[in-house]
Parts: structure tokens; C-alpha cells; sequence
């Protein structure tokens, strides 16, 4: 078994946990403020109350299994995009904080302070991490020491910046379409057109980045060619052997994202909001899964030479590290997912506010 694919397919599943989940709490923090009145705004902060801290262990769990598996990616990672994740890290720390103190006072100024702090906090995480993928996936300067080589500037550059926007729009549907299903009566019609008008700002910005993407990175289309895949950087005999079903995989990945991004309005028009939310979910899935094949088998692109890729191989711990991780996943994974459904079901249903509430 080669334990840097399993490890590979690994983060990339928590990180598909932390986007559906945490998603769709940081697109509740997106819509915060169109919802009027102190009733309102609780309700909508109160939705997310009992799952959001919780949401955020898959994002620490996947940093977690980054160092442990790829030590030299983790490195080039933090180095390379520090100050980006110092603000990242103010934002998610403003955002908690304001979810915690909004309710502590009555007063409207106070409120209003931190209703402010709650949805420019869950915007700019959400940017930050849309501008992090976008550099992923178009390259930085990485030398041969595996040391970022350039500036903040090179960072901002428009892919990134639009990569950026996309996700805004993904979250904030994703968290509209979450709202539907724990609020009821006039907040939900209010929600609703929300989720429609965003529906329509979501399509733009995917059609518009996913052509970007293949005009500025038409490499990233590689994996999806029946037939001989073309990769920079290190390969493996078990990746070459199988490079048949990597790319019947990854048409699967297209159909299903395609399927499911259709099939939000459909299901949101007749009221089966379950399933609306399950849609969004499987379109985040395949949006994170696509990004990964497209990149596949490296982890960060070098765009001064493809030599200094980083990838699954030159990018790992050694085999016997993988190994033993591997093994120690396989019961320590379901303790967080076991988690995670626990606490689902248990505040499943609509919000209802109380003594405990924010």
C-alpha cells in the first residue's frame, strides 16, 4: 500500500469535512447582517451555537496530519503564507469572540459592535482561505530549499484574489442553505430569497473562476486525459499504473459537482431543504476534490521551476512514520466523525432560543 496517496486522500477528506461544515457556520456569519432586528440576528447566530467551535476541530485536525505527514509541505506552508494565516487566525479569534460577548449587554451600540465584528470576521476567514487555495493551485515561488522566495504582494495577485471572491459566494450560499433548515416563518422567507439571489451570484463566480482556472492552469485538467498523464515533478509506478481510473474518477468528481450545483434550486423551490443542504454539501465535496486531482500528486506548485514541486513524495515523512499514523487514523477518524454526528443529532431541528442562548 503506498502510504503517501492514503495520507494525501486523508487530509484531503478532513478538509472536505472542515469546508461543508464550518462553510456553511462562516456563511451564517456572511449573512449576519441582512437579518433585521436583535430577534432576528439571534436566531441566526444561535443556528450555528452549539456546532461551530466543534466545526473547527476538522481545520486543526487537518493542520495536524499536515505536519505529522508532510513536514516539508507544512513548513513551506506556514512560512510562505504567515501573515495571511496570523490574519486568518484574528479573524476566526474576532469572530468567536463576538458570538460569545454579543448577548452579554443590552445595549443596541454594543449589539451592533459585535454583530459587525461577527460577519467582517467570518467574510475575511472566508477570503483568506479562497486566497490560500488560489496560490495553491496557480503556484508561488518556492526555491530549491523548499523556502518561499517572494513578498505579500505576490500573494494578492488576481487569481488568488478571485479565488478569494468564489469563496465568499460558496459559503454564503452553503450558510443560507443551512439557515433554512433551522429557522421557520417569516426569517425563512427572508432566508430563502436570500439563497436565491446568492444562487445566481454563486453560478457567475463559478462559471467565471472555473474558466479562469483553465485558462490561467489549463494543467489542471492533466489527471482528467485518458491516457498518459503528463506530471511535473516526481512520479510513482502505483500513480502510473493507475492513471485509467484516476481519470474516470475525476469526470465522476465533474458529473457529480454539476448534478448537484442543478439540483439546489430544484429542491429549494419544493421546499426539501434537507436535501438542499445535502446538494450544497456534495458540490463543496467535489469542489475540494476537483482542486486536488487537479494538483495531484503535488501538494504545492513552484512557479519559478517544476523540480521544486512539492508533492506526496519529496513533501513526506518516512514511510514508516505514514505507516504507523495510518494506523493510529484508522481509530482515532471515527472518534471525530462519531463526535461530530452526536452533536448533530442531538441539536438537530429548528433553533429555538433560551436561557442559554447567545
Amino acid at each position: 500500500m503506498d502510504y503517501n496517496v492514503v495520507w494525501y486522500v486523508l487530509i484531503g477528506v478532513l478538509l472536505i469535512g472542515y469546508a461543508i461544515l464550518d462553510g456553511f457556520d462562516l456563511g451564517v456569519g456572511i449573512f449576519h447582517l441582512r437579518s433585521k432586528g436583535d430577534l432576528n440576528r439571534r436566531l441566526v447566530m444561535n443556528s450555528i451555537g452549539p456546532v461551530w467551535d466543534g466545526n473547527e476541530v476538522w481545520l486543526i485536525t487537518a493542520g495536524g496530519a499536515l505536519f505529522a505527514a508532510f513536514p516539508n509541505v507544512y513548513a513551506t506552508a506556514f512560512s510562505s503564507f504567515y501573515l495571511p494565516f496570523m490574519l486568518l487566525l484574528i479573524a476566526l479569534i474576532f469572530r468567536a469572540v463576538s458570538i460569545e460577548f454579543r448577548s452579554k449587554e443590552a445595549n443596541p451600540a454594543w449589539r451592533s459592535f459585535w454583530d459587525k465584528g461577527f460577519a467582517v470576521g467570518s467574510i475575511l476567514a472566508t477570503f483568506l482561505f479562497g486566497v490560500t487555495i488560489g496560490n495553491v493551485v496557480i503556484g508561488f515561488p518556492i526555491g530549491e530549499t523548499m523556502e518561499y522566495q517572494g513578498t505579500v504582494v505576490n500573494l494578492l495577485n488576481p487569481y488568488a484574489l478571485v479565488s478569494g471572491l468564489f469563496a465568499v459566494s460558496l459559503f454564503a450560499l452553503h450558510g443560507g442553505i443551512y439557515l433554512l433548515m433551522k429557522t421557520e416563518g417569516d426569517l425563512q422567507q427572508q432566508v430563502l430569497q436570500w439563497v436565491k439571489s446568492n444562487y445566481r451570484i454563486f453560478v457567475v463566480f463559478f462559471l467565471v473562476f472555473s474558466g479562469y482556472t483553465l485558462w490561467i492552469k489549463p494543467e489542471m485538467i492533466a489527471n482528467f486525459s485518458f491516457g498518459k498523464i503528463d506530471l511535473p515533478g516526481n512520479r510513482h509506478e502505483l500513480i502510473e499504473n493507475h492513471e485509467l481510473l484516476i481519470s474516470i474518477f475525476a469526470w465522476a468528481i465533474v458529473l457529480l459537482n454539476v448534478l448537484a450545483i442543478a439540483n439546489i434550486p430544484r429542491t429549494y423551490s419544493r421546499g426539501n431543504f434537507g436535501w438542499t443542504f445535502i446538494s450544497s454539501s456534495s458540490m463543496i465535496a467535489a469542489i475540494v476534490m476537483l482542486f486536488a486531482l487537479g494538483i495531484f500528486p503535488n501538494l504545492m506548485i513552484s512557479n519559478l521551476d517544476p523540480a521544486f514541486n512539492l508533492d506526496i513524495y519529496n513533501g513526506a515523512s518516512s514511510a514508516y512514520t505514514l505507516k504507523t499514523m495510518a494506523l493510529l487514523a484508522v481509530f482515532g477518524l471515527p472518534f471525530v466523525i462519531s463526535y461530530t454526528v452526536i452533536i448533530y443529532w442531538t441539536y438537530r431541528g429548528k433553533v429555538k432560543l433560551d436561557d442559554m442562548s447567545y
